[in-house]
C-alpha cells in the first residue's frame, strides 16, 4: 500500500475524531518564543492540522503540506472552526518534483513533527527536502521517536530503522547550527494515535 492509501485509510477510519488530536505537539508549543522570531512557517506531513493550525494562530504565515486528502479536508475544518487561514498544498514531499524552485529557501521555519514514516534512504530525502525550504538563517524544528519507544508501543513507527537517534540527528545537521537536542521520555497524549510514555527527541538547528 503506497503512503497515500495507508495514511488516507487511518484518517478515514478516525471518523469525525481526529487521529492525533487537535492540540499542538508539546514540543512544538513549548517553543513559541522561538517561534516569534520569524514570520513564515512550513508545516511538513502536517496530517489533520493540528500544528499549522497553531502556528497560524500566533501570527505566522504558515504553509501546510500533507499526502492525503482526507487528511486535508480534516485540516480545512479544523482551520475555519479555529477562524484562521493558512494554505493548504496537498502533495507527496518525497515526489518527483517537489519540492517546486518557487519555495526553496522561503521559510523563516520548517516544522517536522513525528515525520519517521519512512527508513535511511527516504529518510535522507526528507532531510534534503527539508533543508532546502529553509532560507538562510532560518530554522528546522524537528520531532520523534528514538528507538527505546519500540519498548512502548505508544505510537510511532514499529521498524527501528525508521526512528531518530541523537548521534544521526548530529550528522544529519552537521553543516548546520544545533541550538537544540534533546532525548527525553514523556507521557503524551495526542488523539488515539499516540497516547501513554513515550521516548522522544527534539531538534532546533539553523541554517547558516
Amino acid at each position: 500500500m503506497d503512503q497515500e492509501s495507508r495514511w488516507s485509510n487511518r484518517y478515514r477510519d478516525a471518523g469525525d475524531q481526529y487521529l492525533f488530536g487537535t492540540e499542538p505537539n508539546r514540543f512544538l508549543a513549548h517553543r513559541l518564543a522561538l517561534l516569534q522570531n520569524g514570520r513564515t512557517a512550513l508545516s511538513v506531513a502536517d496530517g489533520e492540522g493540528r500544528n499549522s493550525v497553531w502556528l497560524a494562530e500566533q501570527g505566522l504565515d504558515v504553509t501546510a503540506v500533507e499526502i492525503s486528502p482526507v487528511a486535508v479536508e480534516k485540516a480545512r475544518r479544523l482551520a475555519a472552526g479555529r477562524k484562521v487561514e493558512l494554505r493548504f498544498i496537498l502533495a507527496d514531499m518525497l515526489g518527483p518534483g517537489w519540492p517546486p524552485v518557487a519555495l526553496h529557501e522561503c521559510f523563516d521555519w520548517v516544522v517536522a513533527i513525528f515525520i519517521q514514516f519512512v527508513g535511511h534512504e527516504g529518510r535522507q530525502r526528507q532531510f534534503a527536502t527539508i533543508k532546502q525550504l529553509v532560507r538562510p538563517g532560518g530554522h528546522v524544528l524537528l520531532h520523534g521517536y528514538t528507538p527505546k519507544q519500540l519498548e512502548y508501543c505508544t505510537g510511532g513507527p514499529a521498524d527501528v530503522e525508521n526512528l531518530y537517534t541523537e548521534v544521526m540527528l548530529r550528522e544529519a545537521f552537521a553543516d548546520w547550527e544545533i541550538e537544540e537536542l534533546v532525548e527525553y521520555e514523556d507521557e503524551i497524549a495526542e488523539g488515539i494515535g499516540h497516547k501513554g510514555r513515550s521516548a522522544l527527541i527534539g531538534l532546533v538547528a539553523r541554517k547558516p
